[in-house]
């Protein structure tokens, strides 16, 4: 059964490609099959494979579903995350230099980011409160400088995955707005590359909102980032603890 399977961040440079055609040995694995395999096939990177979670069809999939060769198939490893040394130019931006949801709340490019421009997205007569967060590149951790960041996305399923933080507000606290914007690409000192922007009826609902979609960006979208350094490199993954972007 041959797969096409979508590579990012560490994995896609511990082996070399963006792209991987498998060749399964056998007939509708699921996910906990495929990741085996892949692990055995690749020993070098199989310890990052059997901490990946598989996407079918731009959706993380449950470890018993079983993947059909016409899916859309993507090995993801923890967001922000992966491990890896060498740079490496990925399809996978230059395809996308800017890419927004249809009721353009959520945004991934290449371009620099408008503080002004997302937080406006959410702005409406009924909300009396509005709160932005800024997440910018930061050049010392400890003793280490950082030179620029580099972000890598699966942008499809990363706009599905914001949009998904959208609508979980949006239940938690109803009436509450949100938009968020994230870059690709390399961002510099100082550059922002991330921007989230709420709005609601009152203040505490902000506040709450805002801290609840930047960790779940954290968890669940697949944006991945490397450190890069005068001296090396490193893909920084989750570091809260084991990665399931499935928990809620």
């Amino acid at each position: 059964m041959k797969l096409t399977i979508q590579l990012f961040a560490g994995i896609a440079e511990r082996l070399g490609t963006s792209l991987l055609e498998y060749e399964y040995p056998g007939t509708d694995p699921t996910p906990a099959q495929l990741k085996e395999n892949l692990s055995v096939a690749h020993p070098e990177a199989a310890a990052l494979i059997r901490v990946s979670f598989l996407a079918v069809n731009q959706q993380y999939a449950p470890a018993d579903i079983i993947i059909k060769a016409q899916d859309e198939i993507a090995l993801i490893p923890p967001v922000s995350g992966g491990d890896g040394t060498d740079s490496t130019d990925h399809e996978h931006e230059s395809s996308y230099p800017e890419h927004r949801t249809d009721d353009g709340l959520f945004l991934i490019t290449q371009s620099p980011l408008s503080v002004e421009a997302t937080t406006a997205l959410v702005i409406t007569a009924n909300h009396g409160a509005a709160l932005t967060f800024v997440g910018t590149t930061r050049e010392m951790t400890g003793e280490q400088r950082t030179v620029y960041l580099e972000y890598e996305a699966y942008v499809p399923m990363a706009l599905s995955q914001m949009a998904t933080i959208g609508s979980e507000i949006s239940e938690r606290w109803p009436g509450v707005r949100c938009a968020i914007s994230h870059r690709i690409g390399k961002v510099d000192v100082a550059e922002i590359s991330v921007v989230i922007a709420v709005s609601s009826p009152h203040r505490n609902d902000c506040y709450d909102a805002s801290r609840y979609a930047i960790e779940r960006l954290k968890q669940t979208v697949p944006i991945w980032k490397k450190e890069i350094w005068e001296d090396g490199s490193e893909w920084k993954g989750h570091q809260l603890g084991p990665w399931n972007p499935m928990d809620n």
